[in-house]
């Protein structure tokens, strides 16, 4: 069977070491054991490795030795990408001073992930950013995509 293609975004990564907030802290480390075990296809891009390099040194090395314990896809930035988040910001689905999170959707769109994970509420995992999504893979002619937290990918079970 296919392997589920993941797009991880900036948050997931950082909610691995994050005290102040335990549960999602836990769940995220599940999610991550899987990832290790190789239950998924992982993509990143560009604009993660950025958002990681402007941490300060501690946090910076600490997100850095996390991402390298597992095996994913660099998505490099590219003009249709920028296409895309410029897309996002026309049809105000986010506004222009969240075009970093607009460059993660046209990454994950563009690298053909199956699903964006992302703890960030705020501006990705939100009804009004996935209909938009959803919206922009019908005009853009890309297949549609997930967009959800960490949470509604593991086995509370285990």
């Amino acid at each position: 069977m296919k392997k589920i293609k993941l797009y991880l975004d900036t948050s997931v990564i950082s909610a691995l070491d994050d005290p102040e907030k335990p549960e999602r802290m836990q769940e995220t480390q599940v999610l991550w054991e899987d990832i290790k075990s190789g239950k998924y296809d992982i993509f990143v891009s560009d604009v993660l490795f950025e958002e990681i390099r402007d941490c300060q040194q501690l946090k910076r090395d600490s997100l850095f030795n996390f991402l390298y314990e597992i095996e994913f896809v660099n998505i490099e930035s590219s003009e249709t990408i920028n296409t895309i988040a410029d897309e996002i910001i026309k049809q105000d689905i986010l506004k222009a001073k969240h075009r970093n999170d607009c460059l993660h959707i046209g990454s994950a769109l563009e690298g053909y992930c199956d699903c964006i994970v992302s703890w960030n509420f705020r501006h990705l995992v939100n009804f009004k950013t996935i209909k938009g999504v959803r919206i922009i893979t019908n005009v853009l002619n890309y297949k549609n995509i997930e967009i959800m937290s960490p949470t509604m990918l593991i086995n509370k079970e285990k």
